[in-house]
């Protein structure tokens, strides 16, 4: 992948990395492993690159070469400010790892750098897609987060055909301006925005990978389209003004979302490719609205990476976030009180409200000023 764009979106974060033990050796050590059909096979003599992501500086920092059954191992003294990621390429492409535990007295030693072969007829799955629509600002746009999750169910990198074809392309909605990349799984360099679309243009690894966006929209646009290229497993829209409606494919009105002071409307389903997505916006046309800065939402993002980038996760499939488990659960469990077991319906209950407490967090972050 792009290293320059994964260290860059690393080094937003790194600020909030808890403090490191400083003066002291850190010991990491792990495997470099390809993916097969079937398997995970060790690399042997693959380059590893240590690298550092600080507040003033980053980049490599060291290097070596990985043994017969693909490990590797450094020892450095690690500094308090900084986070640690390992990389080794494979057909062209950079693969990262987590983020490196420098703590001394708990040795990082089971570090892997998962690496595949391309092929660009890979399947990319759209998993889920989940839209958070504020209400108007005094500026006169929503503020929307946009938060996607895709997945590669197969055992080789996506890699487009040329340069000049993307890997992936969705449909963004119609009349959307001041689109920005989050701290997604991509950097900023390989998102492009064109003609109410968002392309990639950057290796999709196995497993799942979000993309994150923030954008604007006017708030007296008229109903607003999202046209679907591919097929969606869920799409969940949380729109802040109850008055508003979503349809098209299989969405739904779900239960309401109350969160940290702020209600959203829930609208949740599958929709198959082709289709086109609608939220009835009041109003007519474009004219007349001006175009604010987007910043309500962009702490969402953040918020997101931070707790993926500082939390190991497994190398191959990454963890779904609150909102596609919340909204998981809500589709599960929606009207079915009666046919399951008081025990299980108190299960539901729980585990809703522990994500909704979560969500709650990151949203709390965007509590809007005026």
């Amino acid at each position: 992948m792009n290293a320059r764009g994964v260290l860059a979106g690393a080094a937003a974060v790194c600020l909030a990395a808890a403090p490191l033990q400083a003066q002291q050796r850190a010991n990491v050590s792990g495997r470099v492993l390809r993916i097969t059909a079937t398997d995970t096979v060790p690399v042997a003599a693959a380059k590893v690159v240590l690298h550092r992501v600080g507040r003033a500086v980053q980049g490599p920092i060291d290097s070596t070469t990985t043994g017969p059954r693909g490990e590797f191992r450094f020892r450095f003294v690690p500094d308090t400010s900084a986070v640690y990621l390992l990389s080794s390429g494979w057909a062209g492409i950079e693969y990262f790892s987590s983020p490196v535990h420098t703590d001394p007295a708990a040795p990082d030693t089971g570090l892997m750098v998962v690496v595949s072969d391309t092929s660009s007829t890979t399947r990319i799955d759209v998993v889920s897609r989940h839209l958070v629509v504020g209400k108007p600002s005094s500026g006169g746009s929503r503020a929307v987060l946009e938060i996607i999750v895709l997945g590669n169910p197969g055992p080789t990198t996506r890699v487009a055909a040329d340069s000049a074809h993307p890997t992936w392309v969705a449909g963004l909605p119609h009349g959307a301006v001041n689109v920005e990349a989050g701290n997604g799984d991509f950097s900023s360099e390989a998102l492009t925005f064109r003609n109410d679309s968002v392309l990639l243009f950057a290796p999709i690894a196995p497993g799942e990978k979000q993309v994150i966006l923030t954008y604007a929209l006017p708030a007296r646009s008229g109903p607003v389209t999202i046209a679907m290229p591919d097929s969606i497993a869920m799409f969940n829209i949380l729109l802040e003004e109850f008055n508003l409606t979503a349809k098209g494919g299989g969405l739904a009105k779900a239960d309401s979302q109350q969160i940290e002071g702020r209600s959203f409307q829930q609208w949740v389903g599958s929709v198959p490719a082709g289709a086109t997505v609608t939220i009835d916006f009041p109003g007519k046309g474009l004219a007349g609205w001006f175009l604010p800065a987007i910043v309500s939402l962009l702490a969402i993002s953040l918020a997101v990476i931070a707790s993926r980038v500082l939390q190991k996760r497994p190398p191959v499939a990454a963890q779904a976030s609150a909102l596609d488990r919340l909204a998981q659960l809500d589709a599960r469990y929606a009207g079915k009180e009666a046919s399951v077991t008081a025990e299980e319906w108190q299960q539901y209950q729980a585990e809703r409200a522990r994500l909704k407490q979560e969500v709650g967090a990151q949203l709390a972050r965007t509590r809007p000023t005026s």
